[in-house]
């Protein structure tokens, strides 16, 4: 039996292909653009904005190295590249997956400790820590990545034979320590911690904002902080959502005969978490006026018919800005969000 052979039909693998393109195509023009982005302003950066880039280089790097390959073999209609393409498939997915968990954990606590004393003048994050931390969660997901190939778990075919990842079915015979660890470590301690940051900070804003009184400055700052919290909530609880149903499949296969499991059922939770590297980027647009402003100003996208979209809002709700003090609003109209926010970190 080929275990590289497809068991979907050839419809399912021109549309599994099909959709695996727009993926690729959308990850990788909406993360170069945020890193443009992060580019064109560098010099005004601060520290926990590389947290940010960090991301989409995480989102960015799966794209590119995965993708092609899964539609390439999606269209073949057979894995290509045997044993050792599929090996380095099943790492490459699992790095980038424990690397982009680990940058939204980290993220997390640091903007919980921001949220500490929003009126602080202040860094509570330098340049040197925000680069360590960035460090440690490319360091953490490569020792796991490595944990297969060193014998602590196994990589595999997944049961419709056109992707590649840890191989559940075989580790509840021969690695379900490793099962159980990568559960407790690189899905539910993260969302335990994101959650209990966000909802720390959500408690502190409200308790802030109810001890502000008649303060006109501090309800400012309030609803900033506000803005910045929906969209790292939306990121965070997207990149859950997303890996959650491919997590509760695998880990039943670990406690069932996977063979059981239709391939088309399998399927789909395994698409849906290769979407994860696509929303970020559009929640930036959407949900942050400054960074479409910006998009639409690049020259490349500016057609000859209509003039460049230019905005002088100061309510902008950026996502990795950052600056001065908000009093000068008025003053610097080009401000953002987290300009205004992180220049108390």
């Amino acid at each position: 039996m080929d275990i590289y052979a497809s068991t979907l039909s050839p419809a399912l693998d021109i549309g599994a292909g099909c959709y695996l393109l727009v993926l690729t195509v959308l990850s990788i023009v909406g993360n170069l653009l945020v890193l443009i982005m992060a580019f064109k302003r560098s010099s005004r950066m601060k520290p926990p904005e590389l947290l940010s880039v960090n991301l989409a280089v995480t989102d960015l790097g799966a794209a590119v190295t995965m993708y092609p390959l899964a539609v390439a073999s999606a269209w073949s209609h057979h894995w290509l590249g045997g044993d050792v393409s599929c090996i380095y498939y099943g790492l490459a997915g699992f790095f980038f997956g424990v690397a982009s968990i680990m940058n939204l954990t980290v993220l997390a606590i640091v903007r919980f400790i921001v949220s500490l004393n929003l009126q602080s003048p202040k860094e509570k994050i330098s340049w040197k820590k925000a680069k360590i931390l960035c460090i440690w969660t490319w360091l953490y997901a490569l020792i796991w990545a490595l944990f297969p190939i060193l014998g602590w778990g196994q990589y595999g075919p997944e049961p419709f034979g056109l992707s590649c990842s840890l191989a559940w079915g075989q580790m509840k015979h021969k690695a379900f320590s490793f099962v159980i660890t990568l559960f407790f470590f690189n899905l539910v301690m993260p969302g335990v911690i994101i959650i209990c940051c966000y909802f720390g900070i959500a408690m502190k804003l409200y308790f802030t904002y109810k001890k502000s009184g008649n303060s006109n400055h501090v309800p400012n700052i309030i609803r900033l902080h506000r803005r910045l919290l929906i969209i790292a909530v939306l990121i965070s609880m997207g990149f859950i959502a997303c890996w959650t149903p491919y997590s509760l499949v695998s880990l039943w296969s670990i406690f069932h005969d996977s063979s059981k499991i239709p391939p088309e059922v399998s399927l789909l939770p395994c698409m849906f978490a290769k979407s994860s590297t696509v929303y970020n980027p559009m929640i930036y647009y959407f949900f942050s006026q400054s960074f479409k402003r910006e998009v639409k100003q690049l020259p490349w996208l500016c057609l000859r018919s209509s003039p460049c979209f230019v905005s002088n809002s100061v309510n902008d709700n950026n996502i990795y800005m950052v600056s001065g003090n908000i009093k000068n609003n008025k003053e610097a109209p080009q401000e953002t969000l987290q300009e205004i926010v992180e220049s108390r970190q």
